[in-house]
């Protein structure tokens, strides 16, 4: 069995975050049934059309996953949602600030009927404080958190190409709840988890927030180097394709001196013997080192590289990325369903021995509502009846 076999997870949910966070939940075997809105469905599904006309954000966060289509302001869609939530274990939800809680959908009034039930509810800036009301975007957390303000060059600030706030947030709503669960086995209880996207994403900016540390200088935008680290990031070979090496410590730095720069005296030169003054002298350690690389093509200093021990990688494209000899190896794809026919899709990162993770089809809008809905002791007249009022 996967792990959370017999666990039915109900979520209101649109976008990333929680998508993300039940997609993982379904990746463990877990029955998630997701409400969407009649005819449109989750926005996300029109974010864009590139695979095989569907939405590229759509189909990474949705697969193994029932969709069923309710008008949740609609006074009829109480009776669909209290059946549902009588078998339910958990209930996610990411909607505008205080959509839920005025469906009747907070844990305060949920807890009551259902007290083993465990709800998330992920939110921009949390239930409380000067910005609970905000609208809040991806780009706009990723701002608020100060990620911005360490990503990109010295001229221009630069967001991540990733949603990276809705991920953060995403994962921390999704342990969260196995934590819960587990506590509900000892306990009999649920209870209620809140997520925040900018509490998540501040945390994962506390290495810069404590480099800042009372008052201090942040770190430098620093393009695809490290900010504090030299040489880490991105160099150019002789063939004008970019090679990507790190170094962590002195002897590491002693033996890309010898073994790749051909140079084993920089390793002992006083202006260069630690990472703060290898860091103060960039531009002058850039020259030196540009010029001993430009000697090689990106083959032959990835050899070189890993002759010597020294941590390195390409630069991919997307393109690369689908065809990585690593994935492919360790057999990490797999091929799922959809509403645009078979499509692939990684594993979850996390292996568990014995288990495949499900890897069920990419619904399309609304394909459960009918069986559902019979699931949940609808007739076909109720259900037609149902659907003539557009509540589902």
């Amino acid at each position: 069995m996967r792990p959370l076999e017999g666990t039915l997870v109900v979520t209101l949910e649109h976008a990333i975050a929680a998508p993300l966070c039940t997609r993982s939940l379904a990746d463990l075997g877990a029955r998630v049934i997701k409400i969407e809105r009649p005819g449109s469905g989750d926005f996300a599904r029109s974010y864009d059309r590139r695979v095989r006309g569907l939405a590229s954000h759509f189909v990474w966060c949705n697969r193994s996953k029932e969709s069923l289509t309710i008008d949740v302001k609609h006074p009829a869609a109480a009776q669909i949602l209290g059946r549902l939530l009588a078998r339910a274990d958990v209930l996610v939800q990411n909607l505008a600030p205080g959509a839920a809680a005025r469906l009747g959908l907070s844990h305060a009034r949920l807890s009551v009927r259902h007290p083993r039930l465990v709800v998330c509810d992920i939110s921009g800036y949390g239930d409380d404080g000067p910005y609970r009301n905000k609208k809040a975007y991806d780009l706009l957390i990723q701002s608020e958190a100060g990620l911005l303000s360490v990503t990109g060059t010295g001229e221009e600030v630069v967001k991540t190409g990733i949603s990276i706030a809705d991920i953060a947030a995403g994962m921390y709503a999704y342990s969260g709840i196995l934590a819960a669960l587990l506590e509900r086995v000892r306990t009999g209880q649920g209870r209620r988890i809140e997520v925040s996207m900018l509490e998540a994403m501040a945390e994962w900016m506390s290495y810069p927030l404590y480099y800042a540390f009372e008052g201090q200088p942040p770190p430098p935008r620093s393009g695809a180097a490290h900010a504090t680290i030299y040489p880490y990031g991105p160099f150019r070979a002789g063939d004008g394709a970019s090679v990507m090496l790190g170094i962590q410590n002195e002897r590491e730095w002693a033996s890309f001196c010898a073994s790749v720069l051909g140079q084993p005296e920089l390793a002992c030169d006083s202006r260069f013997d630690s990472n703060p003054k290898r860091n103060a002298a960039r531009k002058e350690l850039d020259a030196i080192i540009g010029a001993a690389l430009s000697a090689h093509t990106a083959e032959e200093l990835i050899g070189r590289l890993e002759l010597a021990g020294i941590a390195n990688a390409r630069v991919n494209t997307m393109q690369e990325l689908w065809d990585h000899p690593q994935l492919a190896a360790r057999k990490r794809w797999r091929t799922v369903a959809s509403p645009a026919g078979a499509i692939p899709a990684l594993l979850p990162p996390a292996t568990m021995e014995g288990v495949e993770p499900r890897m069920d089809p990419v619904p399309a809008v609304g394909e459960h509502t009918d069986a559902i809905l019979e699931e949940l002791g609808f007739d076909n007249e109720e259900t037609a009846r149902l659907r003539a009022e557009r509540v589902v």
